[in-house]
């Protein structure tokens, strides 16, 4: 078995060479700077206002809630820095709990320790890779209950105070059935969406069904303001509360300094903004781009014991990392030393964040789905061919 998925992956590399027509090393994923980046970076130099006071930081904005359908949109220093504020604006208080997935990046579970607060593990759907809504809905039927209204852990007597599911490389699961769980314990949800720009299900955008939403423009990201990201949402009060604590709750006024609660130093520079600018306008050829070469591997992998990861119904997903599932750890490693020793960079999934030392004490229910998904899945190249 594991000499045919060396011979498979070999033939992925010689396919990948070709695809992205190079013998040299082939990375996960690059930015493309073919726009108007240098001319609107050149701008906001020349204007003189290249911190977070400047226009382009506005036209960012504006167009990115535009593009996304939503009324608010935040720009902020990076995607952690957005789901940290996304957090407290939905109430998040020191002590209390939130449900999240175990199949995602660190920043996750980071943003709620900034908060204070506890992450507890809830497994993830096998076909999505996202929070699994009938293991969500389990886990508190076990564990939850309502007191004065609001959700309790009966064991720890914690609050429970939010919910982040993740759409793990920008691949969006039943995000209307966990809203639709977490409404019935009044617990809100704020969608991690770092990964998913561009991604659609029924034509809404990833990020746009909950509270609110985090983004990422970190420089592996389909788009990118170098370092960067942005809180999205259509709740007035929350894009009051983020615009807020981000810029060091500074209260408004012509001269004087007055701070009425601590806050954060972190809104986006104007030259991170007119990059995103920038690439913002190129976002749809992108889309186009990723989504023409997942389809050139899911013919490739097709008949093979290798499985492409497609979309699921009433999705259109930027396919930000392209991924395939093996049929374990053994094939996962063996797919994955053919294809790095050959210059042709993949990666296993994130270990689970349950596992880790900042986090392995916290409460986690069965995990098989992740569990499994952490020992099968790869990403392969999936930058934008130009």
């Amino acid at each position: 078995m594991s000499q045919n998925i060396n011979q498979l992956a070999e033939s992925f590399c010689q396919f990948v060479q070709t695809t992205f027509k190079t013998t040299d090393f082939i990375p996960l994923h690059i930015p493309t700077l073919n726009g108007n980046e240098e001319a609107y970076v050149v701008d906001a130099i020349r204007s003189t206002f290249v911190s977070t006071v400047g226009q382009r930081v506005v036209d960012f904005e504006q167009q990115m809630a535009t593009y996304l359908g939503v009324k608010h949109a935040v720009a902020m220093v990076n995607g952690t820095a957005a789901l940290h504020i996304a957090l407290l604006a939905v109430g998040v208080k020191p002590d209390s709990e939130v449900l999240t997935q175990p199949l995602s990046f660190v920043a996750t579970t980071n943003a709620i320790h900034y908060c204070n607060a506890e992450p507890v593990f809830i497994d993830v759907d096998a076909a999505s890779m996202s929070l699994c809504p009938k293991a969500l809905a389990s886990w508190l039927e076990q564990n939850a209950e309502i007191v004065d209204g609001k959700a309790i852990n009966k064991h720890t007597q914690k609050p429970i105070s939010a919910c982040v599911p993740m759409h793990s490389f920008g691949f969006i699961g039943d995000i209307e059935g966990v809203i639709e769980v977490c409404q019935q314990y009044g617990i809100p949800v704020v969608e991690d969406a770092a990964e998913s720009l561009g991604s659609t299900k029924n034509d809404q955008h990833a990020g746009t069904f909950a509270s609110c939403g985090a983004i990422s423009f970190n420089g592996n990201k389909i788009m990118t303001t170098g370092g960067g990201g942005m809180l999205v949402t259509n709740d007035d009060e929350i894009a009051q509360v983020a615009r807020h604590l981000s810029t060091t709750a500074k209260v408004p006024h012509k001269w004087e300094y007055v701070h009425d609660v601590v806050g954060f130093n972190f809104r986006m520079p104007n030259l991170n903004a007119a990059l995103g600018v920038a690439q913002l306008e190129q976002v749809p050829s992108f889309m186009r781009a990723k989504r023409e070469l997942a389809k050139s591997y899911q013919a490739f992998f097709a008949d093979t014991e290798i499985t492409f990861i497609t979309e699921l119904p009433n999705t259109q997903v930027n396919y930000w990392l392209c991924t395939v599932k093996l049929a374990d750890k053994t094939q996962r490693d063996a797919f994955l030393t053919v294809t790095n020793d050959s210059g042709i960079m993949t990666r296993p999934a994130w270990q689970l964040l349950n596992t880790l030392p900042a986090f392995k004490h916290c409460q986690a229910g069965p995990l098989p789905n992740a569990t499994h998904l952490a020992d099968c899945i790869v990403n392969i190249p999936s930058s934008v061919i130009v």
